[in-house]
């Protein structure tokens, strides 16, 4: 074998490295431990991933630490509770900002998707944990529903200097009003509107034709074609290939299965090139519509 093509063959990139060099990569999980090899730049986590995460018996030390800690704090009952379940959050997301460069995604709680004042009030005391572990506000972005009231809220917190991830979002419709509250980041949905797809109409969809990745390209090219500079992040994906489909977007946030298949080797012989983003009509608009309750 020629010098030359055994130097070739030892730097070739995997597909996840391919996608580094024009996407901000982002793992989505709680599960740090599990994203040390894939060396992204920024997490993203939800209670959902941190709760599967306590489940593990080598996360299973952090929430004793967390409980035994909080039980000094004098509260009681349901104060109590949110109060550690507060603190886990901030616990796992400072874990994960000693792994990643960048920043960490930590959510709101679910139920003040419809309650403004309730969710400046924990983007604040989430904000305020950050900071007493010396944890800069800039590396934290505060995750909050794509509902008018959390859009709403997001809009007061970007002007308090909080930067906000807005997810759960399925339309057009719901990235302008974000571009419009000037926030930092927005989490457009794929796999969500592709499932709704594949049940409602009852067939499979792959490439450019999924509607969950036609949808994040609309809103992708409608933001650079405005010089909107919130970022768009796709998000919720079911394959690899609606991710490779979407290579060049700002972000992505992979699950570390997804980075792993991503980053076998059998996945360096395609290369990943960004597309040229083109408008199309959209199509997430009418499982909108039907799904507006959002969640």
């Amino acid at each position: 074998m020629s010098t030359a093509i055994a130097e070739e063959k030892k730097t070739k990139l995997n597909q996840l490295e391919q996608l580094k060099k024009f996407t901000k990569v982002v793992a989505d999980t709680a599960d740090f431990e599990s994203i040390k090899d894939f060396k992204p730049q920024d997490a993203t986590t939800n209670p959902s991933l941190v709760y599967a995460a306590t489940q593990k018996p080598e996360y299973a030390h952090l929430v004793e630490e967390v409980v035994a800690d909080r039980k000094k704090s004098g509260l009681s009952g349901h104060e109590q509770i949110e109060d550690i379940c507060d603190h886990l959050l901030v616990q796992f997301g400072c874990d994960i900002l000693e792994i990643v460069p960048g920043r960490v995604s930590t959510e709101t709680d679910a139920r003040l998707s419809y309650d403004v004042e309730g969710s400046i009030k924990k983007a604040r005391r989430l904000i305020q944990l950050y900071e007493e572990r010396k944890i800069p506000r800039e590396r934290v972005l505060i995750k909050i529903a794509s509902t008018w009231e959390g859009l709403n809220a997001a809009e007061q917190l970007q002007r308090e200097g909080i930067r906000c991830n807005l997810t759960l979002m399925f339309s057009l419709s719901q990235a302008v009003r974000a571009a419009e509250a000037k926030v930092q980041l927005i989490s457009p949905f794929v796999g969500r509107i592709y499932d709704w797809y594949k049940k409602e109409y009852k067939r499979d969809y792959s490439g450019p034709e999924d509607p969950g990745v036609q949808s994040v390209t609309e809103i992708y090219t409608y933001y650079k074609k405005f010089d909107i500079p919130t970022e768009v992040m796709g998000a919720s994906f079911r394959n690899a290939g609606q991710i490779r489909e979407l290579a060049g977007c700002d972000c992505l946030t992979i699950s570390p299965e997804l980075m792993k298949e991503l980053s076998e080797p059998s996945r360096s012989n395609a290369n990943l090139i960004p597309k040229k983003r083109k408008r199309r009509r959209s199509t997430s608009s009418s499982w909108a519509k039907r799904n507006s309750a959002g969640c």
